[in-house]
């Protein structure tokens, strides 16, 4: 199995570049393109920040980032466009597109609307996959989660389980339209499914990952095997739908407060834990 990482975490501490390179250095097949950086959220809209992406030339630092990977021997296998998702940010969701494009990726990543139904975000998405096909880039829709105060755990979202994430990609019903599951998303207490559940069910529609671990209850994004979620099962699951997509890390919670002279050995433990559950597939 090829496996592969978000880069933000990363490039946080780092930059693009140096994570970018990084990244490959350590052993991985691929990078996720991480664009959240590229906006910020201010009630819902998204605003452009002081990042490469953001700028008039963007492109260029696309294109340098698929360079610095080609020449370590690594490739951007996705994208993730900024978020909240929604008609009135296509315009940011679409140079997320054009970005993973021009950085060599074949998936971008595009959040539904938390509370939208299928047939809401469809419109969304039907917006977009012109824009998408011709930039040769497939949108993955992904399972969400809301937070209930009363109950004190997470509750339903869009595509938050099985019936739902199904229902979400039959609405659109395009070749160009896939799934990407988010494995700790699916494992919270709210969600009532499990990560295993949600692969057997979406099958061939499953074509990308965002692989971290929790404690079942929060969205904590961090490294496998370190919490409770079971990555053998996981494993099982995945070999038994005959998945043949990258192993994706977004576990971008793990290198938060490490020390800049500990983050070679940080990234390095983020590939053991992805390298794992792909031996286990192996198995």
């Amino acid at each position: 199995m090829k496996i592969s990482t978000e880069i933000d975490s990363i490039a946080l501490l780092v930059g693009e570049e140096k994570a970018v390179e990084l990244v490959a250095k350590t052993g991985f097949d691929g990078w996720d393109f991480s664009l959240f950086g590229m906006c910020s959220n201010d009630k819902g809209i998204l605003e452009p920040l002081d990042h490469p992406a953001a700028k008039s030339n963007y492109l260029a630092f696309a294109r340098k980032l698929r360079e610095i990977g080609q020449d370590n021997g690594i490739v951007c296998n996705q994208g993730h466009a900024p978020f909240p998702s929604s008609p009135k940010n296509m315009y940011y969701l679409k140079r997320a597109i054009e970005c993973v494009a021009e950085a060599g990726g074949d998936i971008c990543i595009v959040h539904p609307m938390n509370k939208g139904t299928p047939e809401k975000n469809a419109e969304m998405y039907f917006e977009l996959l012109p824009f998408a096909k011709e930039h040769n880039v497939k949108i993955a829709t992904e399972n969400m989660w809301n937070w209930s105060r009363l109950r004190r755990h997470s509750c339903f979202a869009a595509c938050a389980t099985p019936k739902s994430f199904n229902a979400h990609i039959d609405a659109v019903d395009d070749e160009f339209f896939v799934a990407c599951l988010d494995i700790g998303h699916a494992e919270m207490k709210g969600s009532k499914t499990t990560a295993p559940e949600m692969i057997r069910s979406l099958g061939s529609r499953l074509k990308a990952l965002h692989i971290h671990d929790n404690d079942k209850l929060h969205d904590n994004h961090q490294i496998p095997f370190s919490m409770k979620i079971d990555f053998k099962e996981v494993a099982t699951a995945l070999k038994e739908i005959g998945y043949d997509g990258y192993l994706t890390l977004e576990a971008s919670s793990y290198l938060e407060k490490m020390p800049e002279e500990n983050i070679a050995l940080g990234v390095k433990d983020l590939y053991n834990s992805v390298k794992k559950i792909s031996d286990m597939m192996e198995e």
